[in-house]
């Protein structure tokens, strides 16, 4: 199985980088959805709940539109209001938390996985280095917030330049997840204080701000690409399922069939979403650990000093 093992800290281009990425990708996908898994249930369930809210809401407020369009009178506005309102509450809460969560377990697994010279990671390792390192998770998450409010404002000022303006936003906001990704994984890899962390992941970007913009514009691209194409297959089912109702008689809105395949759809497009927060993720722990190679040649001194002890 050793053969199977990826050496994440190694000097590499912006290409290389991008193809190791997707290789780790490959060939860690199971293991990292187990993990996804056993650390998410409670989630998953709390978004099957928050889809239920949202598809009731919704639903009630299409039969207040078609009674207030007959002319009779509505009872339910406020009861589809409240659902809709504790769905969406529900919602951002959740999407908060799990994505605090798997962005960490993302950048616990390829540490743990560096640390291997096999491909096995232990589930109870990544999670124990995440609730080791909690109370500076949650430090960075607040600063990291006000420092993209800052970078956001920034970024709305640069944007009115014409064309250029454009471009400079993109790229300010790509350097910034570039940043605060480095900043996290020097943070839990090296045991760096916050602040520490913060100016270790602006030194990196700084070194390789194009290598670090085009290793997240490319590979942001490519799971905006996968993400829409795994979202099509239930998309395209649930188009044909209404297509056939509709064409049958079905009221939509009043079947309870509809609810349930319009809540499970809910349900997967949350879960798909949430665990893209962790594939964004694994492309700055590689990016990460390639110039941090680059600029300490921590590996290459090693083997230097075993070839000397061998020598020797």
């Amino acid at each position: 199985m050793q053969q199977d093992h990826i050496e994440l800290k190694q000097r590499r281009d912006i290409g290389e980088i991008i193809a190791v990425y997707f290789d780790f990708f490959k060939k860690n996908l199971k293991p990292f959805i187990n993990i996804f898994i056993r650390y998410n249930g409670i989630f998953l369930l709390g978004f099957l709940g928050v889809s239920y809210l949202l598809v009731t809401g919704f639903i009630g407020m299409m039969r207040s539109t078609q009674s207030t369009i007959g002319g009779t009178a509505v009872t339910e506005t406020i009861d589809s209001s409240m659902y809709l309102g504790f769905g969406a509450l529900g919602f951002f809460a959740l999407l908060i938390i799990t994505s605090i969560l798997n962005y960490s377990l993302a950048a616990s697994y390829s540490i743990e996985y560096q640390k291997k010279d096999t491909p096995e990671v232990e589930k109870k390792k990544v999670w124990g280095l995440v609730s080791k390192y909690l109370g500076k998770i949650i430090l960075f998450v607040i600063v990291a917030g006000l420092l993209f409010l800052v970078v956001f404002v920034i970024g709305m000022i640069i944007s009115f330049i014409p064309v250029l303006g454009t471009f400079a936003y993109y790229a300010l906001q790509l350097g910034f997840l570039a940043w605060m990704g480095l900043a996290f994984m020097a943070m839990l890899y090296e045991n760096r204080d916050l602040m520490d962390a913060i100016s270790e992941g602006w030194n990196l970007l700084f070194k390789y701000f194009w290598k670090s913009v085009l290793v997240n514009l490319v590979v942001s691209l490519l799971l905006s690409i996968l993400l829409m194409v795994v979202l099509m297959i239930p998309g395209i089912l649930i188009g044909i399922y209404a297509f056939f109702s509709l064409e049958a008689g079905v009221d939509l809105a009043e079947s309870a069939v509809a609810k349930v395949v319009w809540t499970l759809a809910g349900t997967i497009v949350l879960i798909v979403y949430t665990f893209n927060q962790s594939l964004s993720q694994f492309v700055n722990s590689v990016l990460y650990f390639s110039i941090h190679e680059q600029t300490y040649n921590q590996v290459t001194r090693s083997k230097i000093d075993q070839i000397g002890a061998t020598i020797e």
